[in-house]
């Protein structure tokens, strides 16, 4: 454990919605625990919100206050994982935007995580900002008025931004000088023009596909004695139909 709690008093919110990645929010939050820092999982609504491993369904994350009721005063720093759904629904929350937009307005930090950027995008902040980012929005950052680069982090004044899960590593050794308000050691020079898109993906989601758990013999084998059962019911209930039409028409005649 760090002894050296240098974010001790600080309040980050965690600005997420169901489908952020898993890793991306686990990983940060334990650094600013580590660090002395208390995290609050700010969402659009009550109740818990579903992480991903990638592609794949992960935790449940219990949400401790909602969009509505806080604001950007109550906090000293703004986190936001990524994933691929999770920033697609923030971004078109209008209290959202407005929730970033307060951290921009008073110059405190905002940490941004892959695909998290889009948020900037959609709250009108990129215009005239040096980020990184998950490459796939590579374009839309570039659209929005920014700066790409690609670089693991790139810290542009109050804005921190990681590359991806690949790069959590470094973004976690940058995370708590950057919210205990420490200069960059190192900042990224303001960038003429943006690195160029990639040739390929990244091996990763190709990965992580390629590797889900196939069903097992059991499995199949409950599915196909399910559907088995089912075939059976029906016919019982043919059977059933057929010899009761019989006993029908003959008790029709005889009242007839």
């Amino acid at each position: 454990m760090n002894t050296n709690k240098r974010l001790a008093g600080k309040r980050i919110a965690i600005l997420a919605a169901d489908g952020f990645e898993q890793a991306e929010f686990k990983t940060p939050v334990a650094a600013l625990a580590d660090a002395g820092a208390v995290a609050e999982v700010v969402s659009l609504r009550r109740g818990r919100i579903r992480g991903m491993n990638l592609h794949q369904p992960g935790e449940l994350v219990r949400i401790d206050r909602t969009i509505d009721d806080v604001q950007a005063a109550d906090f000293d720093g703004l986190l936001v994982p990524g994933g691929y759904v999770s920033p697609d629904i923030l971004r078109q929350s209008a209290p959202a935007r407005a929730f970033v937009r307060q951290f921009d307005a008073a110059g405190k930090p905002i940490a941004l995580l892959s695909q998290a950027p889009l948020i900037l995008v959609s709250a009108g902040l990129a215009p005239r900002r040096t980020l990184t980012s998950w490459p796939g929005i590579r374009d839309d950052v570039v659209n929005a008025g920014a700066t790409w680069l690609n670089q693991d982090v790139v810290r542009d004044a109050h804005v921190l931004s990681c590359r991806g899960t690949q790069d959590l590593a470094a973004f976690v050794q940058a995370l708590t000088p950057f919210f205990a308000g420490e200069p960059a050691t190192q900042a990224n020079a303001a960038e003429a023009r943006s690195d160029p898109a990639q040739d390929k993906p990244l091996e990763q989601p190709n990965q992580s596909l390629r590797w889900l758990a196939a069903p097992s013999f059991g499995t199949m084998l409950s599915l196909a004695l399910l559907g088995v059962g089912v075939v059976a019911a029906q016919r019982a209930r043919q059977k059933t139909a057929s010899a009761d039409a019989p006993a029908e028409d003959a008790s029709a005649r005889a009242r007839d």
